[in-house]
């Protein structure tokens, strides 16, 4: 049997009157009640921020301490550890302000070189290499994807140990360069694509890019990928999948150690992102040989 309309309105204007009356006698009846309750969740409230200060004082010296610690440790573990080694900084696309100083800072204590930046030029316009290259076996690499990617792999192996190719193209491959490559002993690989290229100019340069990647890997020579702890969007995924290994935190004192370990032969993804294996390789990794 169901309840009637009228049943249901009676319900409910008792359940409001109800509700106003208790509203009325709380707030004649309880005044200091509410008054006292105020106070107590202010003073609660103020005692919470000043213990979250306090602790974020606490972790800042904390954090300070540690950044000194790692700085002042740093140059004991690397010192002359690649002492009289050449090493080239390869940045495709463009090369973030203040990593090129993070490498060099990286490299000072270790007794290890920067001798040579090229920054290689993105979208490639690959329309002049043909140009330059039309009597050359590469003829045809404004079209051919695979001569495109057999000229990076060429470009790759004589950025370490030189020769007549790169030189041809040095002005057409690199934005800007200092320097002289051949003859090297590492390459640190800073990857940062323009935003604005289109999708046919950023396939091109992504196959060139993995092209460059595979002609330095051929010669056995050790290869890195960096990035700053901050760096946005990572480029991690992309030495991965290159098999290149990298360091995601260069700015960082653990980050330029991963980085050197690196370079005397440690494998694998090194730092504080979600796309690294650890933190750092074996401090104790031997020699490649």
């Amino acid at each position: 049997m169901g309840y009637s309309a009228r049943y249901h309105a009676t319900s409910l204007v008792a359940v409001f009157l109800a509700l106003a009356i208790g509203v009325v006698i709380g707030a004649a009846l309880g005044g200091d009640t509410l008054s006292d309750t105020r106070r107590d969740l202010e003073r609660s409230l103020t005692g919470n921020l000043e213990d979250a200060r306090a602790r974020a004082d606490q972790l800042s010296t904390e954090l300070d301490r540690s950044n000194e610690f790692s700085e002042r440790v740093y140059p004991v573990l690397v010192r002359n550890q690649l002492r009289g080694r050449r090493f080239g900084l390869l940045a495709m696309g463009g090369l973030p302000d203040g990593v090129a100083e993070e490498i060099e800072e990286a490299l000072e204590p270790t007794g290890g070189r920067l001798v040579g930046v090229g920054v290689v030029r993105e979208p490639i316009d690959v329309g002049s290499l043909a140009e330059d290259l039309a009597r050359t076996r590469f003829s045809g690499i404004g079209e051919d994807t695979d001569r495109q990617a057999e000229f990076g792999a060429g470009v790759g192996r004589q950025l370490v140990r030189g020769g007549a190719l790169l030189e041809r193209v040095r002005g057409r491959i690199f934005s800007r360069a200092s320097g002289n490559f051949g003859g090297l002993d590492g390459v640190i690989v800073v990857r940062s694509q323009p935003q604005d290229m289109g999708p046919v100019q950023r396939s091109t340069a992504g196959r060139m890019e993995s092209a460059l990647l595979a002609g330095i890997e051929s010669t056995r020579t050790e290869a890195i990928g960096v990035e700053t702890s901050g760096a946005e969007p990572s480029s991690i995924g992309f030495f991965q999948a290159n098999d290149v290994s990298s360091a995601d935190a260069i700015d960082l004192a653990a980050g330029k150690l991963a980085a050197v370990l690196v370079l005397l032969g440690a494998d694998g993804s090194f730092g504080v992102k979600s796309t690294a294996d650890s933190l750092l390789p074996d401090l104790l990794t031997p020699r490649r040989q």
